[in-house]
């Protein structure tokens, strides 16, 4: 049997956590999933993570929270965020800042899944380029496992497709973040790596990309900061689900989900 992964796109404020508690368990029993990553970063009132935020995510059947340029955004919890294993911040950022950017996680099988998390630099901060950081990461994570799956947190789609076909073969899944749009490209590449542009999100989706409209249309109508509230209505979950071959590594299956909580 593969190893199951589920992985659920970036969780916004208490209407995203509130989805997992109604569907996790659900969807876990429903795909047999064996591990479940998430992206964090904004669960925490729609901007960064706090420890109390976590806990409540790890209670309700989370194994890894990935993350990205949002995870600093809470500072006065960013190391004790950090401190913990479970939690990974984008490996390309420069050394000596708090965390991790790889980590091993066993499966209630035995199995081991290797997660790496990185951070795209199109439109975004200038950071160590993922590709090499990926290799390096990736070459550490096959000494213990061949089941290796990637949180991609970039902007643009070109960047995440070149990632995904640059790690054909080497890591089991690319996973692509940030945009808050879940995309419908999920496929597997031809050396077996599963692919998807953006996972999307879990919170409200009367909003624009999980923040209220009206501050949103206010903050393009005026160019003037804007404080953001998180609404609580027509609440999904977004995530893919990816059956992995234990022994290869390689992707056997990828599917999309979108709950309706």
């Amino acid at each position: 049997m593969p190893v199951k992964l589920l992985f659920i796109g970036d969780i916004i404020g208490k209407p995203g956590r509130q989805a997992l508690s109604r569907e996790l368990h659900r969807l876990v029993d429903r795909y047999g999933v064996d591990l479940v990553i998430a992206n964090g970063e904004n669960a925490a009132g729609g901007f960064g993570l706090t420890a109390d935020t976590a806990r409540e995510l790890f209670d309700l059947g989370v194994h890894c929270l990935t993350s990205g340029n949002h995870i600093w955004d809470k500072k006065e919890q960013v190391a004790l965020v950090l401190a913990d294993p479970r939690i990974l911040r984008p490996a390309n950022y420069p050394e000596g800042v708090p965390g991790r950017g790889s980590a091993l996680f066993t499966t209630p099988g035995g199995a081991r899944v290797g997660v790496l998390n990185l951070e795209g630099r199109v439109f975004m901060k200038n950071l160590d380029c993922p590709f090499r950081v990926a290799d390096r990461e990736i070459e550490r994570l096959r000494r213990e496992t061949a089941v290796i799956l990637v949180d991609f947190h970039a902007e643009a789609t070109s960047e995440k497709a070149s990632l995904g076909w640059y790690l054909d073969g080497k890591a089991s899944a690319v996973i692509g973040t940030h945009t808050h749009v879940q995309t419908a490209d999920e496929r597997i590449l031809t050396q077996g790596t599963a692919y998807m542009s953006d996972a999307g999100m879990t919170g409200s989706f009367d909003s624009v990309i999980g923040i209220g409209k009206e501050e949103a249309i206010r903050k393009f109508l005026t160019q003037l900061p804007t404080k953001f509230e998180v609404p609580k209505k027509d609440i999904r979950l977004n995530a893919v689900v990816v059956g992995i071959d234990e022994v290869s590594g390689k992707a056997v299956s990828i599917e999309r989900v979108a709950v309706n909580c």
